[in-house]
């Protein structure tokens, strides 16, 4: 029986974050589809290649392949294409695949994308769970994200103030992910409701993470794309 394409959710960062079911999926995988960035200054990073490097899986079993940081979806959806083209192949070839992302593949991961081509041409897909980064981010601070009936809600970076409030008065704590994407609106609440607390957090599970709770700092912070906010009702303060 052909072995399924296995999409496998690396955690937030810290390698040791990962399942024992991942980390058994790649170990036995045969290629391993791995995303990479060029920044700005013209070298080439990848966070899910470091964690892969740090639990020991040989370079020479990584595939690599480029996602620009743009909005504009056009590349990134050319270079899934062709990570789907070639799994594809190689599951006709009975390799046995691994296409890998960062927190949870399926949590706002748009390498998802592959898995549906997938899915829709009949070649089975697996999905290992993994630990997602506002989590983690919850663990790093000592917060209860969420308390016995408390709603969560966990939207994207593109959000306005008034979404925002209307969050706040459904008494729900507020997860925002990707600031980078808008930080103008995220300020200008923070100044709007202070009497909310506030917990920021980047790069959870690496060795930049940084974790912030005060107001005045976050307000002149600036947020990179690996960011995101914890929105809670200060009378939940005392709790955590």
């Amino acid at each position: 029986m052909p072995n399924p394409v296995i999409f496998v959710s690396l955690g937030p960062g810290e390698p040791e974050l990962i399942t024992l079911k991942g980390l058994k999926a790649l170990q036995n995988a045969d290629c391993i589809f791995c995303p990479e960035t060029h920044a700005t200054n013209g070298r080439t990073f990848s966070r899910a290649a470091d964690i892969l490097r740090a639990l020991d899986i040989p370079d020479t079993l990584l595939s690599r392949f480029t996602l620009p940081m743009s909005k504009n979806r056009t590349q990134a959806l050319a270079a899934y294409d062709k990570v789907y083209a070639a799994s594809a192949q190689l599951y006709k070839e009975n390799k046995k695949v691994c296409i890998v992302a960062e927190g949870d593949a399926g949590l706002y991961s748009s390498i998802h994308y592959i898995f549906d081509k997938l899915q829709a041409d009949g070649i089975p897909v697996q999905h290992i769970a993994g630990i997602p980064a506002f989590i983690a981010a919850g663990a790093c601070a000592g917060l209860h994200i969420a308390s016995q009936e408390e709603r969560l809600t966990v939207v994207p970076g593109i959000i306005t103030v008034e979404e925002i409030e209307k969050y706040m008065q459904e008494k729900t704590t507020i997860v925002i992910m990707k600031l980078s994407q808008c930080a103008d609106e995220v300020h200008r609440c923070i100044h709007l409701h202070p009497e909310y607390a506030y917990h920021y957090f980047e790069n959870v599970g690496t060795e930049n993470e940084i974790y912030l709770n005060d107001v005045p700092q976050i307000d002149v912070h600036t947020f990179p794309y690996f960011s995101i906010l914890i929105i809670r009702r200060q009378e939940n303060r005392h709790k955590e």
